[in-house]
């Protein structure tokens, strides 16, 4: 075979992995290539996280319009339900883990199984939240020092997306049982499906275009809640219509305490983890409002911005986390090892080349946002730190996933306390407050502390206690 011809059977074979990963398939990935089971899953993994990040870039594009202050609704808003993605991306985890290790173990069943009770267990956990988040509210704003239109004008928008939080829960939660079968395409799909929703409703609904009422703000969290309502439904008709890699029966719709037990307690892990991890966040965003809505809004689009690149690559981490699942149910943690280690290093290429766009066009990239220069100034000047630190997020992303995938969640929890809380948190005090850096300094700060968590990441994995844990 000629040098050409050889080349083209291998672009052939990667088009054909491409087109396999976003139309399904029945591959073992326990088995065969790694480099192309990474391919297969992650590509779809990547479509449905940058697809997730669409969510808030496209909501800030048209609440930027209505100026700094509902941008810095929007911003304390989303601090305020990092709590909600914490508990849904956590319990998520612990769903693709088991799910997996199910799956890989040749238990489709017992599969299933775990799939319907982490939706019974998402539903109970959400609706308390939906109620105490949609009566208190304005309650909330003031606590993160929102001050006069934030609280009196503004604060449907918190009360309409708390109310709604079920839906998120469910989107998390039943996308990560079918990528923990390997159905990534589906969860894919769904987000697909939500965006495309969200998109259009977004100015209908906001600006009162056509047959529809001006609603403001509070119209961006209708159209995203529709948006991502409609995804649950085409979702859940996936689950059932015996067309996938894990198919829901009749027999499956039962309440299985000592599944769900096993769940939460899997899960409290990752619920921890990203407690900590978004919670600080949380502090983040409070240590900024003391310098304004201009700083705050400022913050707010580059943090929007950089989630936008960030989420893809957790597509790739998830991907690592889902062969990581299914080689060791399998009894093949050697290989499950060997698929992490080349995950980082393709999301650290990535990630690295985001890096430099983003640090060498940063304004450019807040001017699609924003017209005021206060904010465009205090947002690039965030996206120029944080881009230090992206080949770090990059690794450690993946780690994490990793501890994850295998049901070690207590190893990424304890990592995140002492990154966020003990680091990343008094750091930024420390530098924005006491040494006078303002917004820089929490700037600073999230750098420092990503790049301890890669550090810490690395040689925890190396030690191989996450090869024996049970789930």
């Amino acid at each position: 075979m000629s040098a050409s011809e050889s080349s083209k059977e291998i672009d052939s074979s990667i088009w054909g992995d491409i087109k396999t990963s976003l139309s399904g398939t029945d591959k073992d990935f326990t088995k065969g290539s790694i480099g192309r089971a990474i391919l297969v899953l992650s590509i779809p993994m990547v479509l449905e996280m940058l697809m997730e990040s669409v969510f808030a870039v496209v909501d800030i594009f048209f609440v930027s319009k209505l100026g700094a202050e509902a941008i810095a609704t929007v911003g304390i808003t989303e601090s305020l339900m990092t709590l909600i993605y914490a508990i849904a991306i956590g319990f998520a985890m612990a769903t693709t883990a088991v799910v997996s290790r199910r799956y890989g173990e040749g238990n489709y069943d017992k599969a299933a199984l775990t799939g319907v009770q982490a939706i019974f267990a998402s539903i109970l956990v959400s609706a308390p939240i939906a109620i105490l988040g949609g009566l208190f509210a304005p309650e909330l704003l003031v606590l993160m020092g929102a001050t006069g239109k934030i609280v009196t004008e503004f604060s449907a928008y918190t009360t309409i997306m708390f109310s709604t939080n079920t839906v998120i829960m469910l989107i998390f939660i039943i996308n990560a049982v079918f990528r923990g079968a390997g159905d990534a395409n589906i969860s894919m799909r769904a987000l697909w499906i939500a965006n495309g929703i969200n998109i259009c409703l977004d100015p209908l609904l906001i600006f009162g275009i056509w047959i529809f009422p001006e609603l403001g703000i509070a119209g961006a969290a209708i159209a995203t809640s529709i948006g991502r309502g409609i995804g649950v439904i085409y979702q859940l008709y996936k689950l059932l219509d015996g067309k996938t890699r894990i198919n829901v029966l009749k027999k499956h719709l039962v309440l299985r305490w000592d599944i769900m037990t096993n769940l939460m307690r899997v899960s409290l892990g990752g619920i921890g983890q990203f407690i900590i991890a978004t919670s600080s966040w949380i502090g983040l965003v409070r240590i900024i409002a003391e310098f304004g809505s201009i700083s705050l809004a400022g913050y707010t689009i580059a943090v929007r911005i950089l989630i936008f690149s960030i989420l893809p690559s957790w597509g790739m981490s998830n991907a690592a986390a889902t062969l990581v699942g299914q080689n060791l149910g399998a009894g093949k943690p050697e290989r499950a090892e060997k698929s992490t280690w080349i995950s980082a290093f393709a999301n650290m290429v990535f990630l690295g080349i985001v890096g430099v766009i983003f640090f060498t066009n940063a304004e450019l990239l807040m001017k699609i946002f924003t017209a005021d220069p206060e904010i465009i100034e205090i947002g690039a000047k965030c996206l120029r730190v944080m881009s230090y630190g992206y080949l770090a997020y990059a690794f450690g992303m993946v780690i994490i996933q990793a501890f994850n995938g295998a049901g070690d969640t207590l190893t990424p929890t304890l990592i995140n306390l002492v990154c966020f809380w003990m680091v990343e948190i008094p750091l930024a005090y420390f530098l924005a407050i006491q040494v006078g850096l303002a917004e820089e300094g929490v700037f600073y700060s999230i750098v420092v502390a990503e790049t301890l968590l890669g550090i810490i990441g690395f040689i925890l994995f190396k030690r191989g206690k996450w090869k024996t844990t049970k789930v």
